[in-house]
C-alpha cells in the first residue's frame, strides 16, 4: 500500500496548564512510532501506511485519557491516493534551503 498523509489535533480536556504536557506526550509517541512526522501550530502531519496512521491515532486518545482528560475532541484529515502521497510534495518547496 502506497504512503499516504494523515494531519492530527488533539484537545484533551485538562485544566489549560495541563494541555501541552499532554499533547508533548502524544507528540513524542509519534515520534517513537517511526514514522515521518511534522509537528505544526496546530496539529501533527504524518506520513506512512494507513492502517499504522490510524493505530497512533486510536493511541493518541488512549495517552489523553491516561493523563487526566475525561474527554478528548480529535480533528484528523486523510490525505489519500492510490499511488501515494507524501509531505515533501506538498510543502517541500517552501523549506528553506540549506
Amino acid at each position: 500500500m502506497a504512503k499516504i498523509n494523515v494531519s492530527l489535533q488533539v484537545i484533551p480536556n485538562v485544566p489549560n496548564d495541563r494541555i501541552y504536557p499532554v499533547v508533548d506526550k502524544v507528540i513524542a509517541m509519534i515520534s517513537d512510532s517511526g514514522v515521518k512526522y511534522e509537528v505544526g501550530p496546530m496539529e501533527t502531519t504524518m506520513e506512512g501506511e494507513l492502517d499504522q496512521l490510524l493505530e497512533i491515532v486510536k493511541k493518541a486518545q488512549r495517552i489523553c485519557v491516561q493523563e487526566g482528560a475525561g474527554r478528548v475532541i480529535s480533528m484528523i484529515k486523510i490525505d489519500y491516493s492510490p499511488e501515494g502521497v507524501t509531505i515533501d510534495e506538498k510543502v517541500g518547496k517552501y523549506r528553506t534551503k540549506e
